[in-house]
């Protein structure tokens, strides 16, 4: 297992990381890789990465179905954070990508994106190969 370190800078914000991960696979004849985030406030998502204006309608949309001003009960270091939990939890804390000759099986314009929910903040990905 290899680890990637991810610096969000916003609250809410998408990361392209695909070339990381990349770089991050161990030689040999895996299958697939598996992207995993431990963390309970960000997860990792597959989507376009060619033009950044998707990354930024991401955000705007999970603002939007769920909303910072709710009344949230759960306070983290006396700020309300349920928000960064039910969005993160909207998304997923893992991917898994076929892999091709030891590239990822990707099409022409999917990305893996780390999702950040309670930034600014420092994450870490697990990147992990699969069978053989």
């Amino acid at each position: 297992m290899r680890e990637i370190r991810v610096r969000s800078e916003r609250r809410t914000q998408l990361i392209e990381i695909t070339r990381q991960v990349e770089q991050a696979l161990e030689d040999g004849e895996a299958a697939a890789v598996l992207v995993f985030v431990p963390h309970t406030t960000a997860g990792v998502t597959i989507n376009e990465h060619a033009d950044p204006a998707v990354a930024r309608d991401f955000e705007t949309a999970l603002e939007r179905i769920v909303g910072d001003d709710w009344g949230w009960r759960h306070v983290e270091a006396g700020e309300e954070n349920g928000a960064s939990h039910i969005r993160a939890s909207l998304m997923s804390p893992q991917v898994v990508v076929p892999l091709d000759g030891g590239r990822l099986g990707l099409g022409t314009w999917q990305g893996i994106f780390l999702c950040e929910f309670d930034g600014p903040r420092e994450r870490r990905v697990l990147v992990t190969t699969l069978g053989s």
